[in-house]
This record gives structure tokens, C-alpha cells and sequence, in this order.
């Protein structure tokens, strides 16, 4: 199907849907009793209306979520468990509010079995999964540049524990088919794809022949899985681990990027991995719509010692999306941070 979208920016973040989808039904029936006479036509026609659709669905996004020593050595009780619900507790309020919420989980949740460690290479409890469920994630993204940290034991015992828990992840696979399978979840009735990439993994080579266990930034694999994503999808949703840590604007890669992936069909990208906010941006599509691009989220919880101060903002990003029967296939955005 093809969308035509408008996408019109203000001071607060939303991102509105709107799909036509009326259809006119008109028909003829003509009836010939049997062993009768045929006398006249009988024709009636039958109108049917589309009920009128219109939903609406928040999506948001937070930073990275990565846990040093001080954070698991702050969230161990007396009986040896990992308790990271009171860090949460205080934005709890925020966190609950969209009705879908992305986290990105830089550190590997390996598990306590596989060692827990801190940078610069790391593994974390399982409960901070446990607590991120409980403030209101609903989905993490895993391709990141720390996820081979614990090589492939690390990788699938996240994914382990996430489906045991019920909790929706992309970026990190644990088999091809896995991978093959894109991420396109029903909020309100709207369909939206999400995908993750990572621009590398710190120079840990991914295994041989395991290629799935990370989705890395190679652009022609990104606009390949945005063409297959957006023929099953209202939205396609990128998130992706780029850009220079520390810097807080984005570089020429991450521009000329998000134009490409724009370009072919992306609505909106969360950016990850500088650890700082940067800016927000509207990127002109070819065909007269506007997609959405979030450079950086920055940190949503970590431990980081360096003395940059902007390493303590951390950004939440709220898109309202708005699916309806009505306005001829048009969106309207505007932004909320």
C-alpha cells in the first residue's frame, strides 16, 4: 500500500497515522425462481459504509541502559539477589504512561552464572530485566557494541531470560530464523516494525557462521529489512548504535545515514551510544512526507566515572501515532520530549 504522509513539527514530539481505508461495496442480485416464468428483473442494490476507524497509540523511547559495578553492587540485598527496582521507582510515573516503551540494554543481562563484570567488558544480573518490566519497558533493542562482551553464552542467555519473560527484543538473535523475523508489534491497532543495528562489537568477532547473533550497520542489510518491514507496517522504526561518545551533535556518517534510511522508508530512528543527548531532527523525504530522527537518547541509567557532566541527561521521547479511516492517508507529527 502505498502511504502519503505529512508530517507537521511543533515544540512536542507526536507522530500522527492517518490511513484511508473507506471502501464503497455495490452490488446486483437478480433472482430466477425455479420453474417459474421469468416476469422481471428483480435488482436490488446494497451500500455498505465502513465504520469509521481511529486509534491512537504512544510510543517512546529512553537511552541506554548500562550497568556498571556501582549499580549492581548498589542493587545487591542481603540474600544475594539484585533488587533495581528502586533506581526506576522515581520515574515510574513517566515510564508507565506511553502505551509501548523502548529501552536500549547496552549491557549484555548474562546472568550472575556467567560472571557479572563491569567495563570494559560487561555482564549484568538478569533482574535488571526484571526491573525495567516493572517501570514499563515493553521492548529492548541488543545491538550494541557491547553485546559480544560474553560472546555467544552471554547473548542467549539474555534472550533465555527475555522470553521467559515475556519481554519483546530485536538487534540480538539466537538463530537465523530468528533473525529473519522481523519485529512488527500491534499497539491499538497500529503496526509497528521495529529494528536494530550496531556499528560493531569493540572488535569481538562474531563467531563463524553466527552472523545472526548480532544485526551490525551494514546499510544495504538496513534498507533491505526496511523494504521488507514496511509492506507489513504502518510504522518502521529504527534504532540504531552510531555516532562518537561523548560528541553532542551527530557526524556526517550519522547524518548521511539517516537521510538513506528516510529515504527508503524508515519513519522514525532512536539513536544510542554517545552517552550525551543530541539534537532531534525532521529529514524531507523524496516524496513530500518528513521522517523523525532522535540522534541520541543518551544514558538512562550506567555508572560512567568519565567527567563529562552532560553523561547525566538522559532523554525520554514520546510519539503520539494516530491510525484513521479518514484524511486520505495523512500524518501529522509533532514533538514531545
Amino acid at each position: 500500500m502505498t502511504k502519503n504522509k505529512r508530517l507537521i513539527g511543533t515544540v512536542s514530539l507526536t507522530f500522527l497515522l492517518i490511513i484511508s481505508l473507506i471502501g464503497l461495496v455495490i452490488f446486483q442480485k437478480t433472482t430466477t425462481p425455479f420453474n417459474h416464468k421469468i416476469t422481471r428483473n428483480i435488482q436490488s442494490s446494497f451500500q455498505h459504509i465502513p465504520k469509521q476507524f481511529k486509534t491512537e497509540a504512544v510510543i517512546a523511547g529512553i537511552g541506554d541502559i548500562l550497568i556498571h559495578d556501582t549499580v549492581y553492587n548498589d542493587a545487591l540485598t542481603k540474600n544475594d539477589h539484585y533488587d533495581f527496582d528502586p533506581m526506576f521507582k522515581p520515574v515510574y510515573s513517566l515510564l508507565q504512561k506511553p502505551d509501548f516503551l523502548i529501552a536500549n540494554q547496552e549491557s549484555v543481562p548474562g546472568g550472575t552464572k556467567l560472571g557479572l563484570s563491569s567495563y570494559p567488558s560487561f555482564n549484568s544480573p538478569h533482574e535488571i530485566v526484571d526491573a525495567s518490566m516493572n517501570a514499563g519497558v515493553d521492548m529492548v533493542t541488543t545491538a550494541n557494541n557491547h553485546m559480544l562482551d560474553k560472546g555467544e553464552k552471554g547473548v542467549l542467555s539474555a534472550i533465555d531470560y527475555y522470553e521467559k519473560k515475556n519481554l519483546l527484543y530485536t538487534g540480538t538473535f539466537k538463530s537465523p530464523e530468528d533473525k529473519n523475523t522481523i519485529r512488527i508489534v500491534n499497539v491499538n491497532g497500529i503496526n509497528l516494525a521495529i529494528l536494530a543495528y550496531s556499528y560493531g562489537t569493540n572488535g569481538v568477532p562474531i563467531p563463524a557462521g553466527k552472523d545472526y547473533l548480532v544485526s551490525m550497520l551494514d546499510p544495504k542489510q538496513v534498507l533491505h529489512d526496511i523494504d521488507k518491514a514496511k509492506k507489513d507496517s504502518d510504522v518502521v522504526l529504527l534504532a540504531l548504535h552510531w555516532g562518537e561518545e561523548y560528541a553532542r551533535t551527530p557526524n556526517q556518517t550519522q547524518k548521511e545515514l539517516a537521510h538513506q534510511f528516510m529515504e527508503a522508508g524508515a519513519d522514525i530512528i532512536f539513536g544510542h551510544h554517545p552517552h550525551v543527548l543530541q539534537p532531534i531532527e525532521w529529514i524531507d523525504k523524496p516524496d513530500g512526507e518528513k521522517g523523525l530522527v532522535v540522534y541520541s537518547l543518551g544514558n538512562f541509567i550506567s555508572g560512567q566515572k568519565t567527567k563529562n557532566e552532560y553523561k547525566d541527561v538522559g532523554g525520554m521521547i514520546e510519539v503520539s501515532i494516530e491510525k484513521s479511516t479518514e484524511d486520505n492517508r495523512s500524518v501529522f507529527c509533532k514533538q514531545k520530549v
